[in-house]
């Protein structure tokens, strides 16, 4: 082997020493970084949010039974929203409400506006659920028929959604949100169509998965 070869060998050596301590030194920073944000995830721990349902009203609610069995409604609920955490703030990217019977869909989705929840905020939505003309599922039509003869209905007030939590400077990923708000709703008289059932007034506390 030659003089020359040698020096292009031990040139070659040195540059590729240089490259894995470059990137041992890249890899290591990553997962300082990454260390970093873990053990402020686990310090800080997020704490849920926590939903109300604080009222609904019940606008219009007419079903015409067989052979169409086809119900229309139109609320308007209250839902108001906390944030139990000190230093974590909660950015909700994508919410839409929508009432339920019996885990069947019954209004349209109804969008809320993106916005942000700060430490210990709270945080109030009141927007109309519009279902015209839903098609009821037939296994449901015997229920709905004896809850409005009887004059109570039990609906849900359902949310799903996307949030993140910010701490600090540092903002996670994205985070599914889905609540469930249980609504007691009780016919005058047993009576439907518009205006046929009385305001919900009893705060109801809700089950929130994220």
């Amino acid at each position: 082997m030659s003089g020359k070869d040698c020096g292009d060998h031990s040139k070659w050596w040195k540059l590729r020493k240089r490259f894995w301590r470059i990137l041992g030194c890249i890899v290591g920073f990553i997962i300082l970084i990454l260390l970093i944000i873990l053990i402020i995830w686990l310090v800080l721990r997020p704490t849920k949010p926590r939903f109300y349902l604080q009222g609904a009203v019940v606008l219009q609610f007419n079903y015409t039974g067989p052979p169409s069995n086809l119900l229309s409604t139109v609320f308007q609920v209250t839902i108001a929203s906390r944030n139990p955490n000190d230093r974590i703030g909660i950015y909700y990217d994508r919410i839409f409400v929508y009432a339920a019977y019996k885990n069947q869909q019954i209004s349209l989705a109804t969008a809320l506006p993106p916005m942000y929840q700060g430490h210990n905020d709270v945080v109030i939505w009141s927007p109309y659920l519009f279902g015209p003309n839903v098609p009821v599922a037939p296994y449901l039509c015997d229920a709905l028929t004896q809850d409005k003869a009887s004059g109570f209905l039990i609906l849900h007030v359902k949310i799903d959604g996307r949030i993140r939590w910010k701490v600090g400077s540092w903002t996670s990923d994205h985070y599914h949100l889905f609540v469930s708000c249980p609504a007691f709703l009780t016919f005058q008289n047993g009576r439907s169509g518009s205006g046929a059932a009385v305001r919900f007034q009893q705060m109801s506390a809700c089950s929130v998965e994220v």
